[in-house]
């Protein structure tokens, strides 16, 4: 009995749990959806209303945030760029040029990277941690929408 009862009170935590989980995935999409209406709607509005910011942490913070967003948008033209030209080849690549786009990617990727670590000092400075901590969270999420929206729309390469 005591087995049974145990078994019962197992399966319904796990259904419980399940469900829950379920519940927060559901969340997460739709919470990403509304991210991304957000930002596609004015993303320094959205940035201003997640961290609330104090007169003197905006006066110390968006000189960051705007030099920020000049460099991110600097290595997506060329990332956008790279990409690009492989589309509109529409053929194979030959080895050499692979080696070249390969590269003009990575160079992206640590121009961004470089960006970023310059970012987090200029923020740490303007904000209390958990604010910077915070919004560096907001810009990974933003982020991470535009990659996997980017990576559904651009085929590999052939």
């Amino acid at each position: 009995m005591k087995r049974r009862l145990a078994t019962l009170i197992l399966a319904a935590a796990l259904t419980a749990g399940t469900s829950a989980l379920a519940q927060d995935k559901a969340a997460g999409v739709t919470d990403m959806q509304a991210l991304r209406a957000a930002v596609k709607a004015d993303k320094r509005a959205y940035v201003a209303a997640t961290l609330a910011l104090t007169d003197a942490e905006a006066k110390k913070f968006w000189p960051a945030y705007d030099a920020y967003q000049r460099t991110l948008d600097m290595t997506n033209r060329q990332r956008n760029r790279a990409v690009e030209d492989v589309v509109a080849l529409n053929k194979p690549l030959s080895d050499a040029y692979a080696r070249i786009l390969a590269s003009e990617l990575v160079a992206a990727d640590e121009a961004e990277i470089k960006a970023r670590r310059t970012l987090l000092n200029r923020v740490l400075k303007a904000l209390p941690a958990t604010k910077a901590a915070r919004y560096m969270q907001i810009e990974d999420k933003i982020r991470d929408a535009a990659a996997y929206d980017i990576a559904v729309t651009i085929p590999l390469i052939k």
